[in-house]
C-alpha cells in the first residue's frame, strides 16, 4: 500500500475583503484552486531547456507537452495531444494496470522520456510511439499497430527506440524506420522487460529493461507468474460484473519467477545471470555501471538482507559490493550513482538509524560517509564530479520540511552539509545533467506549487511557474476565509515525540467547544504533517466548523529507520496508541469537545480509522473507513511480509494486526466506503468486515463505489465521495451537541 489519496490543494491568506464560499464541488472544478502545476519536469541532457506536462485551462486532466527555453527565456507547447490524437483513448488492460500503480490519471500525453543527447523527445499516445525531433520541431510517428506499446525510451547514443509490446521487447531503428523483435517467448504467464505487480506497486519500478550505455545490451528481467495463485477477482460496475482472472501475490503465497539476461543487440542472444540457489528473491533495481559492468540489487523474500551485485558481462564474473541487513527490514532507495570520471560509487544506508550517503569504491570499500546525524536525507539529487559536490535533499534542519543541500565529494572527513535552498517548506528537485542547476518544486502550507529554475549555488534565474496568487488566479476569490494551520508536538509517554498539525475553524472562538476530525494515515513510507501544501478538504472542514487534526505516529516517514520499526510484526498496535496520545493532548484544550470527536483515513488510514475506531472506541465518537485493509494476509507479499513477516511462520501476528479481533469495541458510528473494481486493496476486505459485523449483530453504514479503483477517481466520483464524508460526520458530531 504505497500511497494514500492525497489531493494537493488548499491555501493560507489572510486581510482580504471579499470572498466566495469554499465548496466540495469547487474543489473538484476546472481550474483547479492551486492554480497551474505542470507535471513530469525534466530539465533536458544538453541543459538548453525545461520540459514539462501542463493541463489545459479547461480541462487540467488533459496534458500537452511544453517547454522553456533557457536562452531565450520562452514558454512554449511543443505538442498538441488533439493535434495527434483526439476522442477516448481506449488503453489496455496492462496500461489501465500500470497508470492506477503510477497513481496517474487524465489523456494525452501522460509520460515522455529524453534521448541523451537532449536531441530528441519521445512520448507514448493512446497505444502508439511517437518522436518528437527538437531541431526540426517535427513530430515522427513510429508505431501504427491494434496492440498497445508501453514502456518506451530512446536508447542511450540514440540509435534505437525500445518498447514493450504483447510482453515481449521491440525496437526501432531511427535511421531506417525497421521495427525488429528481440524477445519472442513472452505469453501467458512469462513477460519479458516488464515489471511484475509487486514492482510496481511497492518497489516502484515501472519498467523490467535496461539499455547499456553504448547501445550494444540491453539486460531485461523475465518474469514467470506461474507459481503465483490465480485468483478470480470480481470487478462489480454499474451495468456489469467483469470476472478478473488475476495473479495474485498475497502474504505467504509464492511470488514469481524472476530471471535476469543480457541480450545482444546485434546477435539476438540473452545470457542468463546466475542469481544463485535461492530463487525466492527480489530484484528490486538494475543499473548499467559502464559499458561492461551491469549492477543489481538482490533482495531476500524476508527484506532482511539487500546485496548490490556487479557483472562484469565479458568476464562473466560477479562480486557483491555492498551488503545490508536487519532485524527488522530494509528499505528500498534510488540513491545509487556510478561516477563517470573514477571507480567509485555513492550508496544510501540506514545502517545508524537514519538514511545517509556513503562513497565506495569499486572493489566494495567504504571510503566515507558523505553524510551524517540524527536526520535523514531523502534522496541523491546529483554528483558534480568537476566541482567535488553532491547535491541532495534532506531534513536537516527539520523533519516537517525538505530542502537542499550539498556536500564535499573529495574530502577525507564528512563536513556539515551546505543547505541550498531558502524558503521553509518543501522543495522537490530535479537537477541538470552537468550539475549546473536545477529545478525547484516548491510549496509550503502557505503558498501553492511553484516552479523555478535555479542555480546550482540556489541563486533563481527565473520562474517557469510562479504560479501567484493574485486577481485572476483560481484561488483569489477563497483568500480572505482561508485558514491557516498550527504546527506542534507532542511528548509521548515512551518518550518519543510526536509531531501535529491542527486547523482551527472559521471565526475560531476559543471560549466554545468544536467537533474534531481526526485525519490520518499512519502507515509507512507516508508523511501527512509538513509544511506544505495541503488537502483541500481538510481546509473545507475547518471552514464548516470543525477543528482538524492530524498527527505522524511511529511507522510514518522521514524521521529514522528508529522511528518506523516499532511496527514490526505490530501493526495496528503502536499507531493507535500514538494516535491515542494526540486524542488525549486534544482532550487538555478547552475549545475541543471531548465527546465530539471523528476519525478519518483512507487505504492505510482506511484500516487505521477501523483500528482507532474498535480499539480505542472510548476516544472516538464516529469513524470514516475508506478502501481499508482488513486482514493483511489478503494484501500482497512484498508489502506485508516486509512489515509483519511470513504468515506461514507469524501466523499469530497477522491475527493480532487483522481488525476482526477487534471489531466488538466498537462504541461509535462506523461508515465504510471502498471502490468495488479495486486491485490494489482488493474489494474482499470490506466483504469480509461487512460479513463479520452483520454476524455480530453491529450496525454502521456503507458506500461502494461501481467500477472504482482503489484512488477512486473522477470528479463526481469526488463529490459524492467528500460530501458523504462531511453529511456523515455532521450527523455524528454536529448533531451529538444540537
Amino acid at each position: 500500500m504505497r500511497r494514500k489519496l492525497l489531493f494537493l490543494l488548499g491555501c493560507t491568506f489572510a486581510g482580504f475583503s471579499s470572498a466566495e464560499q469554499l465548496t466540495i464541488e469547487r474543489i473538484f472544478s476546472d481550474p483547479a484552486l492551486s492554480g497551474t502545476s505542470p507535471r513530469a519536469l525534466e530539465y533536458s541532457p544538453d541543459g538548453s531547456r525545461v520540459t514539462f506536462l501542463k493541463g489545459r485551462e479547461t480541462d487540467y486532466n488533459r496534458y500537452d507537452l511544453w517547454e522553456y527555453h533557457i536562452d531565450d527565456g520562452e514558454t512554449r507547447m511543443l505538442v498538441d495531444s488533439d493535434s495527434l490524437h483526439r476522442g477516448e483513448e481506449v488503453l489496455s488492460d496492462e496500461e489501465k494496470a500500470r497508470r492506477e500503480r503510477q497513481r496517474i490519471y487524465g489523456s494525452g500525453i501522460m509520460e515522455y522520456t529524453w534521448s541523451d543527447d537532449g536531441k530528441s523527445l519521445l512520448f507514448p499516445l493512446a497505444g502508439d510511439i511517437y518522436y518528437y525531433d527538437l531541431g526540426k520541431k517535427s513530430v515522427r510517428r513510429l508505431t501504427e499497430t491494434e496492440a498497445f506499446e508501453t514502456d518506451v525510451r530512446v536508447s542511450p547514443k540514440g540509435s534505437y527506440v525500445s518498447f514493450i509490446r504483447d510482453q515481449d521487447i521491440f525496437i526501432v531503428d531511427l535511421k531506417t524506420g525497421k521495427e525488429r523483435q528481440l524477445t519472442r517467448d513472452g505469453e501467458g504467464p512469462v513477460k519479458n522487460g516488464m515489471a511484475e505487480f509487486v514492482a510496481q506497486e511497492e518497489m516502484d519500478r515501472m519498467t523490467g529493461y535496461w539499455w547499456s550505455p553504448d547501445d550494444r545490451h540491453i539486460a531485461y528481467l523475465q518474469v514467470a507468474e506461474s507459481p503465483v495463485d490465480e485468483v478470480t477477482r470480481s470487478e462489480i460496475y454499474a451495468d456489469r460484473i467483469d470476472m478478473i482472472r488475476q495473479r495474485y501475490p498475497a502474504a505467504g503465497r509464492p511470488n514469481v519467477k524472476i530471471k535476469l539476461g543480457v541480450l545482444d543487440i546485434d546477435s539476438g542472444e540473452t545470457r542468463w545471470l546466475d542469481l544463485g540457489k535461492d530463487e525466492d528473491i527480489y530484484i528490486p533495481r538494475v543499473d548499467w555501471a559502464r559499458d561492461n559492468l551491469l549492477s543489481y540489487q538482490w533482495q531476500s523474500r524476508d527484506q532482511q538482507t539487500l546485496e548490490l551485485r556487479l557483472v562484469d558481462i565479458v568476464g562473466n564474473k560477479t562480486r557483491t559490493l555492498v551488503k545490508e541487513t536487519s532485524d527488522t527490514w530494509i528499505n528500498l532507495h534510488s540513491d545509487l550513482e556510478f561516477l563517470e570520471d573514477s571507480d567509485r560509487f555513492v550508496w544510501a544506508s540506514e545502517r545508524s538509524g537514519y538514511k545517509h550517503l556513503y562513497l565506495y569504491d569499486l572493489d566494495g570499500k567504504l571510503i566515507r560517509p558523505l553524510s551524517t546525524g540524527e536526520w535523514s536525507v531523502d534522496a541523491l539529487a546529483a554528483v558534480d564530479e568537476k566541482n567535488g559536490r553532491v547535491y541532495f535533499t534532506g531534513r536537516m534542519d527539520t523533519p516537517l520540511e525538505r530542502h537542499l543541500y550539498a556536500a564535499a565529494l573529495h574530502t577525507e572527513t564528512p563536513e556539515k552539509p551546505q543547505k541550498i535552498s531558502s524558503r521553509r517548506g518543501m522543495h522537490r528537485i530535479e537537477f541538470a545533467q552537468d550539475g549546473s542547476g536545477y529545478l525547484d518544486d516548491f510549496s509550503s502550507i502557505d503558498t501553492p506549487p511553484q516552479v523555478s529554475l535555479h542555480r546550482a549555488s540556489g541563486e533563481r534565474i527565473t520562474w517557469l511557474e510562479e504560479n501567484a496568487v493574485k486577481e485572476g488566479h483560481p484561488l483569489f476569490p477563497y483568500k480572505k476565509d482561508w485558514i491557516r494551520p498550527e504546527f506542534g508536538s507532542v511528548d509521548a509517554p515512551e518518550g518519543h515525540k510526536l509531531y501535529y498539525r491542527m486547523y482551527k475553524p472559521s471565526g475560531f472562538d476559543p471560549k466554545k467547544r468544536y467537533p474534531v476530525m481526526v485525519y490520518l494515515y499512519g502507515g509507512p513510507h507516508v508523511q501527512l504533517v509538513t509544511n506544505s501544501w495541503d488537502k483541500p478538504f481538510n481546509q473545507y472542514m475547518a471552514q464548516q466548523g470543525y477543528i482538524v487534526f492530524t498527527l505522524d505516529n511511529r511507522g510514518s516517514a522521514n524521521r529514522g529507520k528508529t522511528f518506523e520499526d516499532p511496527i514490526f510484526k505490530r501493526m495496528g498496535s503502536v499507531e493507535v496508541e500514538d494516535q491515542v496520545t494526540g486524542v488525549k493532548f486534544l482532550r487538555t484544550l478547552p475549545y475541543v469537545d471531548v465527546e465530539r470527536i471523528g476519525v478519518y483515513g483512507h487505504s492505510y488510514g482506511g484500516y487505521m480509522a477501523l483500528m482507532t475506531m474498535f480499539k480505542a472506541g472510548d476516544y472516538f465518537k464516529a469513524g470514516v473507513s475508506g478502501a481499508p485493509v482488513t486482514d493483511w494476509s489478503l494484501y500482497d507479499t512484498h508489502y506485508t511480509e516486509r512489515y509483519m513477516g511470513n504468515p506461514n511462520r507469524d501466523d499469530k501476528a497477522y491475527e493480532a494486526s487483522s481488525v476482526f479481533p477487534y471489531v466488538d469495541g466498537l462504541k461509535g458510528s462506523l461508515l465504510v466506503y471502498h471502490g468495488m473494481a479495486d486491485d490494489n486493496v482488493l474489494f474482499t476486505n470490506t466483504t469480509k468486515l461487512i460479513k463479520v459485523m452483520q454476524d455480530k449483530g453491529i450496525q454502521f453504514e456503507l458506500m461502494t463505489y461501481p467500477g472504482k479503483k482503489h484512488s477512486l477517481r473522477g470528479k463526481q466520483t469526488g463529490i459524492h465521495q467528500y460530501s458523504m464524508i462531511k453529511s456523515f460526520f455532521d450527523r455524528q458530531l454536529k448533531g451529538a451537541a444540537q
